[in-house]
């Protein structure tokens, strides 16, 4: 039997441990999995219904470096396995809607204040789950809403049904036009330059409109934006610096990369060093922009996203735990 997770939106049903929200999985029963004769397998795409990929630890591609310093380390562990944040590997499964699941009859717990289950932002859990156990539910996220969002043929606008073969995408059965998931590709930078002054490491950090001017205290984060058609990466990087801050870069080099499903990202992370320029900030996006001395670092973005990564790597080199 098939075991999934179940979505509303961007919130997950998890149950409440010792050591705080676990993604909860539930048993699908075989008819959700058959078509009527209840011996063929249907195609695994259908609306509210996907199958997830296998989501692999991130020791298959750190050295063992970058692993010593990878945030979560001894993050919180599934409840069935001791393995840490970075050797955990999240297995295929399969992802549903609540929607689905009332559609389809299949039992889920009690859902209730005391109950231990509940829906929880993913934007919450993202600070506690293994980075592979994450990405899957990135995936998920994404592909649930893919299905919502393309129902239709983009070409003659004919109602377009799941692909029969083992792929990801919807086909129109009018004009034959299959359409797949697309990520969309966004560059975040971490420049830095040493201190004027001391010598000191510093860190050029902005804070967003979208991060809110209420909330005290402000939460700074690195330079992002997407990536232009008929632009490389490199190019994005020193033009999205350049619109931002007005500053130009030297040593721009690729360092890692993770999926966001905010709407459906993919977030490449680059460091740079600062060349040249005074900071004169896009105020549209921006309230404010500068140099943060890295033992010295107003709020950052939270443990489980790139930016903080990219923070606590560069922090890490200079000797500063964060």
């Amino acid at each position: 039997m098939t075991r999934a997770f179940v979505f509303s939106d961007d919130t997950l049903l998890c149950r409440q441990t010792i050591d705080g929200w676990w993604p909860l999985q539930i048993q699908l029963p075989p008819s959700s999995n058959a078509n009527d004769n209840g011996n063929l397998p249907v195609p695994a795409y259908q609306i509210g219904n996907v199958a997830l990929l296998e989501s692999l630890a991130p020791h298959h591609w750190q050295s063992d470096a970058d692993s010593s310093i990878s945030d979560g380390t001894k993050g919180l562990l599934a409840p069935e396995t001791a393995e840490n944040n970075v050797a955990f590997t999240a297995q295929a499964a399969s992802a549903i809607t609540y929607d689905y699941a009332m559609a389809h009859d299949i039992a889920l717990p009690i859902i209730a204040e005391g109950s231990g289950n509940a829906f929880v932002p993913y934007r919450q859990l993202i600070t506690q789950l293994p980075a592979a156990l994450s990405a899957q539910i990135s995936q998920a996220i994404q592909l649930l809403r893919w299905q919502t969002d393309t129902q239709f043929c983009s070409r003659c606008a004919s109602p377009v049904v799941h692909a029969t073969a083992d792929e990801r995408a919807m086909v129109c059965p009018v004009c034959r036009l299959r359409q797949y998931p697309r990520v969309q590709p966004c560059v975040i930078t971490a420049i830095t330059r040493p201190n004027p002054q001391t010598g000191e490491m510093q860190i050029l950090l902005a804070h967003h409109h979208r991060h809110g001017e209420q909330k005290h205290p402000l939460m700074y984060g690195l330079i992002a934006g997407f990536v232009e058609v008929g632009e490389s990466l490199e190019h994005a990087v020193v033009r999205e610096v350049a619109e931002e801050v007005n500053i130009s870069l030297s040593n721009i080099r690729y360092v890692s990369s993770q999926p966001w499903p905010f709407p459906s990202n993919l977030m490449l992370g680059f460091r740079a060093s600062y060349a040249a320029g005074d900071i004169v900030i896009q105020e549209d996006e921006l309230s404010h922009a500068d140099f943060f001395d890295l033992s010295n670092l107003p709020k950052i973005p939270f443990k489980g996203s790139i930016a903080y990564e990219l923070i606590a790597k560069i922090a890490h080199e200079q000797g500063i735990a964060l």
